[in-house]
């Protein structure tokens, strides 16, 4: 087989494997318009993109290096993979009962960001971001007061924190937020 034979075949299993997990064009594209941001949120500040850095310490055991890094001083990287899965967030999700929700505060400003599960159980918001790698949050789930999608599909807090990106499948919107961007604590009223 020749070199655009080989490509060929690559871009028709990837349009494939697309069609199968149901993507959708873009994730700026489909995002609903109430929450669709401008580059301008993400233009730099005090502590990078952020107003200031991190909360220490953050909620599940979140990384701290990590969350600085990923949040305040990055635009398209997230953390590993599953890395969310070996924090407190699982222990938090089997301690809940089954119609309670937890709300994922912005890991520099204590805003609120998503609340989870709505519209699904704790077991298919599991399921979801284990099979991902990231915990996977849709749109019925975010605080559109305080989470913008830009137009290349990046999802950031309107402080400019980095949350993750939204990438559509056949269910609609899915929003793969990094854990650190999403574990402060709730600031006080």
């Amino acid at each position: 087989m020749d070199f655009w034979s080989c490509v060929s075949t690559l871009l028709l299993l990837m349009g494939a494997s697309c069609m199968l997990q149901g993507c959708a064009p873009s994730g700026g594209e489909s995002a609903p318009d109430s929450i669709k941001g401008s580059e301008d949120l993400m233009s730099q500040k005090a502590h990078g993109t952020c107003v200031g850095p991190p909360q220490n310490p953050l909620r599940w055991d979140a990384d701290y290096a990590t969350a600085d890094s990923i949040c305040c001083f990055n635009r398209h990287h997230a953390e590993f993979a599953g890395s969310w899965e070996r924090t407190g967030l699982p222990a938090a999700i089997a301690s809940q009962a089954s119609n309670s929700t937890i709300m994922f505060y912005d890991s520099v400003t204590g805003k609120p960001l998503f609340k989870a599960p709505k519209g699904r159980s704790w077991e298919d918001f599991n399921k979801e971001s284990k099979a991902h790698g990231w915990p996977s949050f849709r749109d019925d789930e975010v605080v559109i007061e305080n989470v913008r999608v830009l137009s290349d599909g990046e999802a950031v807090s309107i402080d400019g924190t980095h949350l993750g990106h939204n990438l559509p499948d056949g269910k609609g919107n899915r929003y793969c937020i990094n854990l650190v961007s999403v574990a402060g604590m709730p600031t006080p009223e």
